[in-house]
């Protein structure tokens, strides 16, 4: 069947006018924001043995393996850690490993393990500040921390059960590295032992010594109850087989007693729903005190070895008052804000303006089923319209990808409202596979204009959150 064509005739003005409104529309897109409650639970896109307090002054004081020193993070919100205020406290030695901040009798301490250049020599330390603020003041070393045998120790941590306190870490039986056994000890002040140290657990059961040496390390208490739960690191950490295991006593009981101490025959928390080798964990409270989170490293992806990244999610407790975590929460579906955390405004990368050759295109894992990306010229960028309340400074969560070829970090360049750029880091873990980059912008109260722009390597960005800083 043929049909007429129907023409119609508008003045030249109409033309001219239409043809001026497509052209304004190519160039700016009135972005859609709306709040958010939740997020994707990676909590920092590259580190290990994660350990996070929630002091009483309501901030979250976070730490990690970073190898040279121990560095401090401080943040009034969980999710937002990695944008946090940042103090880097030089240690001397080598290999810092696993530090943990903690605050006994009126101080703060910060236990790590260090050794000479020579992992032989791995023993744990102290140092003490007694300022309000572990941000601020002067830490002072208080030595190494031992019992009278001296072996190779790592991971420490304490158990505050009543008025006493005990050291719990990872060691050598000999001194050959057959296997890490797990110890305790009482200690008579937080920066000192006094009794012999007594082991309370070993590697036994498949799951703990399916690689050489064997493991049992990444030792963490939490009281529930009368009950306390001694949730501690098991395999190679370098495997995706790392896991959590678990080993019981009851809080009257005599601690020094290895009797006192049962260890459960299954993992409590295993690779699962494409996140692998979880571990060297620790506990904490959301804002409002009403939940409880584990915060935990897993590899950036199968086979990644010691290339991890920090995730968390809330647990919740058994009938016998030990904690029931469940599997690693699925990387691709978001979870409710902790208790207590304020929402953010989140703008999804495809309703971004676009560039030179970058655009929007499909996501399977995407928030949306879309992503921006294709930042692939100097001319190319993407483009956030974000709109603040009040002048000041704010915190940027990105969730991120990048699939560059040969694996290394890439870089997109961040400017706001036409400042000077800067770097903004993405991690290699695939196309995909997200992660989480952030960043402390000043934004001004109104309109402000985000560019990401073409850096190093390539990058993804599947959508953006703002929320106000500490």
């Amino acid at each position: 069947m043929k049909v007429k064509a129907r023409y119609i005739w508008l003045p030249a003005v109409s033309v001219l006018a239409i043809g001026v409104l497509l052209v304004l529309t190519m160039g700016k897109v009135g972005h859609k924001v709306s709040s958010h409650n939740d997020f994707y639970n990676v909590i920092m896109q590259d580190g290990a043995d994660p350990w996070v307090y929630k002091h009483t002054d309501g901030f979250y004081y976070f730490t990690k393996t970073t190898g040279g020193n121990v560095t401090l993070w401080k943040s009034a919100q969980l999710t937002t850690i990695d944008a946090g205020q940042v103090k880097v406290i030089n240690t001397g030695g080598s290999n810092i490993w696993a530090p943990e901040l903690h605050y006994l009798n009126g101080a703060w301490y910060i236990y790590y393990a260090m050794d000479d250049g020579d992992n032989v020599n791995h023993r744990m330390h102290v140092m003490e500040s007694t300022a309000a603020d572990p941000l601020e003041g002067i830490w002072q070393y208080k030595g190494q921390i031992t019992d009278p045998s001296d072996k190779w120790a790592i991971d420490g941590t304490v158990l505050q059960a009543g008025e006493e306190l005990y050291f719990i870490w990872s060691g050598w039986e000999g001194d050959v590295n057959v296997r890490q056994n797990l110890y305790i000890a009482h200690m008579s002040n937080p920066w000192s032992i006094d009794s012999e140290r007594v082991e309370i657990a070993r590697p036994t059961y498949s799951w703990e010594t399916n690689h050489s040496p064997y493991v049992n390390e990444g030792p963490q208490v939490i009281i529930h109850g009368n009950i306390i739960s001694l949730v501690y690191s098991a395999s190679g950490s370098w495997t995706d087989d790392y896991c959590l295991g678990l080993i019981t006593a009851d809080i009257s009981a005599d601690l020094l007693n290895p009797a006192s101490w049962n260890k459960r025959s299954q993992p409590l928390f295993s690779s699962g729903n494409g996140l692998y080798g979880p571990g060297h964990h620790s506990f904490t409270k959301s804002p409002d005190g009403r939940e409880d989170w584990i915060m935990y490293h897993v590899a950036k992806y199968s086979g990644a070895g010691w290339n991890r990244e920090v995730r968390m999610q809330p647990f919740r407790w058994n009938a016998d008052n030990t904690p029931a975590f469940g599997i690693p929460a699925d990387p691709d579906l978001p979870l409710t804000l902790p208790s207590g955390e304020a929402e953010h405004q989140r703008y999804e990368g495809e309703e971004a303006a676009f560039g030179g050759a970058a655009y929007a295109s499909s996501s399977p894992n995407g928030s949306g089923g879309m992503k921006a990306g294709h930042i692939d010229t100097p001319e190319s960028y993407v483009e956030f319209s974000v709109n603040a309340e009040e002048a000041g400074q704010y915190i940027l969560l990105a969730r991120t990808a990048n699939g560059t070829a040969g694996g290394g970090w890439s870089h997109l360049l961040l400017s706001v409202n036409s400042g000077a750029s800067s770097h903004f880091n993405i991690t290699n873990k695939g196309w995909e596979n997200w992660g989480l980059s952030t960043a402390r912008i000043q934004l001004n109260a109104g309109t402000n204009i985000l560019r990401f722009t073409k850096g190093d390597g390539y990058g993804e960005i599947d959508f953006i959150d703002i929320k106000p800083a500490d």
